[in-house]
């Protein structure tokens, strides 16, 4: 089983606004992206939110991502510190039990990440380099003085290789920075990178679109979200944007939608989005 090292370690949260626009911000995103999954890019084109397609869900429903990001916040809020054992539980309840969904029902389940909430740990070999961490790790970006071994044990509760930890720590870092409102185009030039695997950031802004993936591997993930940042210049057009990419469109969508959110604010998203969104009730009672 995973060693809990964090346990019942103290921590302070900061009383800032973003921490809906993030929440909300991610949630949009995956919802915009739910029914386009798997779709290819150039096949389709999202101008607001829909329903059914891949996986059948009305419009305004949100996947894994925002419940494990909600399941994140639950226990933060709850516990007031970072307990891994706790978090782990809180997925365990939405894998098996439907807590923190939109709907209350469970879809779009990764193999790596049923696998490793079921075992208590992620894998830590190459392979095992999805999405699944980086879609649910913003909310460690509202947490004070956060420590990049936390943001790493918490990544690895699903995803323990080298590269998605580090992928989260560069993830949150990026979201701590516009929390403090430096311009995107800065961080990207000056953030320190975690490994030189990251090198890639400080001309992200400058590909074209064609050399972007959008697949469920996290460095394609992260890479198409911070290019989509760096290319569009609303919250409106960030989401359109990222789900257009297609492919794995609900992560991209989340991911993307998180850091949008920080960026433009709440009050950024359009409304008619909003009025769609499920369960809003469940998200408004897991911000901290």
């Amino acid at each position: 089983m995973f060693e809990n090292k964090m346990q019942n370690l103290p921590i302070t949260m900061t009383k800032c606004p973003t921490m809906r626009d993030a929440i909300y911000g991610l949630a949009i995103g995956d919802a915009m992206g739910v029914p386009w999954e798997f779709t290819p890019r150039g096949s389709f084109c999202v101008t607001d939110m829909t329903g059914y397609g891949t996986y059948g869900q009305p419009a305004g429903t949100w996947s894994d991502d925002t419940a494990l990001t909600l399941a994140t916040c639950y226990s933060i809020k709850h516990r007031g510190c970072i307990d891994l054992a706790d978090i782990l539980n809180c997925f365990r309840n939405w894998l098996y039990k439907a807590q923190f969904t939109a709907t209350g029902e469970v879809f779009d389940v990764g193999s790596t990440t049923r696998i490793a909430i079921g075992r208590g740990e992620g894998e830590s070999d190459e392979q095992s380099n999805g999405n699944g961490s980086l879609m649910r790790i913003i909310p460690l970006a509202f947490v004070k003085d956060i420590k990049e071994q936390e943001i790493a044990a918490v990544s690895a509760l699903t995803h323990a290789h080298r590269l998605s930890t580090d992928a989260c720590i560069l993830y949150v870092n990026i979201a701590r920075q516009l929390i403090q409102k430096v311009p995107l185009q800065l961080i990207y030039r000056n953030i320190a990178l975690p490994s030189s695997d990251f090198e890639w950031i400080r001309s992200i802004d400058t590909w074209l679109e064609s050399e972007i993936k959008s697949s469920g591997y996290v460095l394609d993930t992260l890479q198409a979200s911070l290019w989509v940042l760096a290319n569009s210049d609303s919250f409106y057009e960030a989401i359109l944007k990222a789900v257009n990419l297609g492919d794995d469109t609900d992560t991209v969508g989340a991911v993307t939608g998180a850091l949008a959110g920080i960026i433009y604010g709440y009050q950024s998203i359009p409304e008619i989005w909003m009025s769609q969104l499920q369960n809003r009730d469940l998200i408004e009672e897991c911000l901290f």
